[in-house]
């Protein structure tokens, strides 16, 4: 469920109450899911500033994140991206249509077995994450009779993907196969990007570069969203953000310079007021020391809120904090909301989730996890609203 906000300044000063209030979907969702395209737009350019001249790509993996890659990956490319990285062949198929001509979509995770010719003849390009997946594409590009391009991923210290030392080794004795494909890039990925003073990006680095003086010349994609906002020696031809353009802080335990996209406000099903010592919720975990007055809101973990916010973790009324108390339910959390004067909140009232009072990394600090988690984990039960279209 999604409607899209294209009158700028009504989206910025119409509450979300006014603008979902005649709309049946709206109401009848458990909570309302805002995402600020403006803000996206804003991020990549933000983003593409801080590594200039190097050239930003936008990962859009996880259907942008959960945001929808189809609503999300247009504005990217209206803000002037043409690079875009999914992780599965199938995620590039779905976005071919959403995206220009002249814009190149890259799978992370490389090919499965007979699937080349499926991703050569849809002009998609693959990253090579093992000499297995090079001798595959070397023999299509061969039975083809034209050099297919393709990135080609070396592990430099993270150990997921990318040919090992040993394996370019071997590629280097048989430069045919390298010279049998166009090699658009050679990528690899930081492990800890969002660590400044973690000695595995420098570790990394270095190994990045040893690797480099034994190949062809070729361009390179190193920089994460964290190695964006780090010394340009990180960044090289082509930076592939993606949790920075989302909102989240590239870096930890420095200020996030980017813009907040999302932002998440529930529903109240119902309010009650209980005496002292009354247990709440499933197993009785949270035992009330006082008469406490009990909101339960329509959201719990089958729409991604975090079970590990049991009798922790928070909505916000105004600048009041609702404390979570009790478990996290399947699809309902009980609040403390005694600090607001009794009838403030009624059936249908809307508490903030993720907004102005708590960002996507307070709730995932809160909850014992990132905010990539929290992100790509909100449900299709809230009904979405996208605003500041310029394509609309």
């Amino acid at each position: 469920m999604s409607v899209l906000v294209t009158d700028q300044n009504a989206a910025a000063t119409a509450t979300i109450e006014t603008a979902v209030s005649d709309n049946p979907e709206a109401l009848a969702a458990g909570g309302v899911l805002t995402i600020d395209l403006a803000a996206l737009r804003a991020n990549y350019q933000i983003i593409s500033k801080a590594i200039s001249p190097t050239r930003a790509a936008a990962v859009v993996k996880a259907d942008a994140y959960g945001l929808g890659a189809d609503k999300v990956a247009p504005q990217f490319y209206a803000a002037g991206c043409r690079d875009f990285f999914v992780a599965h062949l199938s995620e590039a198929l779905k976005l071919q249509p959403h995206i220009g001509k002249d814009a190149v979509i890259y799978v992370l995770n490389g090919l499965q077995p007979r699937t080349e010719k499926l991703c050569a003849d849809s002009n998609i390009v693959p990253v090579l994450n093992s000499l297995e997946q090079v001798r595959n594409w070397v023999d299509l590009s061969r039975s083809l009779n034209r050099k297919l391009p393709a990135l080609l991923q070396l592990d430099t210290g993270m150990s997921r993907l990318g040919l090992s030392e040993q394996e370019l080794q071997e590629l280097l004795a048989n430069l045919s196969l390298l010279e049998a494909i166009d090699v658009k890039f050679i990528i690899s990925h930081l492990a800890a990007g969002d660590n400044v003073q973690s000695p595995q990006n420098h570790a990394q680095l270095e190994r990045l570069q040893a690797a480099l003086k034994l190949l062809p010349h070729y361009a390179v994609a190193f920089s994460n969203s964290g190695g964006s906002f780090m010394e340009h020696n990180y960044h090289f031809d082509l930076a592939r953000p993606g949790i920075a353009l989302y909102g989240g802080a590239p870096q930890e335990n420095r200020p996030n310079p980017m813009q907040p996209v999302v932002s998440l406000q529930v529903r109240v099903i119902q309010c009650r007021t209980v005496p002292a010592n009354t247990l709440v919720g499933y197993g009785g975990s949270y035992e009330t020391k006082a008469e406490t007055r009990i909101a339960t809101i329509a959201v719990g973990y089958a729409d991604g809120w975090p079970r590990h916010l049991s009798n922790k973790g928070s909505a916000w009324y105004g600048d009041v904090r609702l404390p979570v108390i009790g478990r996290v339910s399947m699809d309902s959390i009980t609040l403390d909301v005694s600090a607001l004067p009794e009838g403030t909140l009624k059936l249908g009232s809307l508490v903030e989730l993720i907004g102005p009072h708590q960002t996507l990394e307070q709730v995932a600090q809160e909850a014992g996890t990132i905010s990539y988690e929290i992100l790509t984990s909100l449900g299709n039960r809230y009904h979405r609203i996208y605003i500041n279209d310029i394509l609309a």
